[in-house]
């Protein structure tokens, strides 16, 4: 870890071993980035140029099986993931607690570029009821064909909150992803041929 970022760490009150800790990598900051349109608060949000693909081609899909999809974060700075521990700090909220929803700064995924944070309408955003929603459901089916998995499943090993709302893609092109479920489809099928030939 670069010695201002344990610095940062330090006044922050956070353990300098956090990352051993919750088994979480240090995040590279993205620094190729392309506009994905406004997030549900009007901001305009940023991804890697793979991730934005992938995004709108989800977000389409999602469109034509009648589910809307709607962005609420996408790349943060290491400076931006500061300031929102230290709002929550002078909310009086323990650093340990601030964690299980925040990554500290330079662990965040939102970092690359390449994670989202989603919602749907008459759904609070970043909140577990998301899980009980058709967009959630959708995602859980077809989101793998995109590229993109859900970080923090229920009862994750990081010591982080369930968070349904919050997706990494893999940094692949959207073709290499589409590609990948092909040749495992294909490879299923070959194994369920010699399956029915040794019967």
């Amino acid at each position: 870890m670069a010695a201002a970022l344990r610095a940062l760490h330090a006044q922050l009150g956070i353990p300098e071993s956090y990352g051993q800790d919750r088994g979480l990598s240090l995040q590279p900051e993205a620094t190729q980035l392309v506009g994905v349109g406004l997030d549900i608060s009007n901001r305009e949000q940023k991804l890697s140029a793979n991730t934005a693909v992938a995004w709108e081609a989800l977000r389409t899909a999602a469109a034509a099986d009648g589910v809307v999809l709607q962005l609420v974060s996408g790349f943060r700075s290491i400076e931006y993931q500061t300031s929102i521990l230290r709002r929550k700090l002078l909310k009086g909220i323990p650093i340990h607690e601030i964690l299980r929803s925040s990554a500290a700064p330079g662990y965040s995924e939102h970092h690359t570029g390449r994670a989202i944070d989603v919602t749907t309408p008459g759904s609070d955003p970043l909140e577990e009821q998301f899980e009980r929603t058709p967009a959630y459901t959708w995602l859980l089916r077809e989101a793998v064909k995109f590229g993109f998995s859900m970080s923090y499943p229920p009862g994750n090993l990081h010591g982080v909150v369930s968070e349904p709302w919050h997706w990494l893609h893999s940094g692949c092109g959207i073709t290499a992803s589409m590609n990948t479920q092909r040749k495992d489809s294909a490879t299923d099928d070959t194994a369920t041929e010699a399956i029915s030939n040794r019967g």
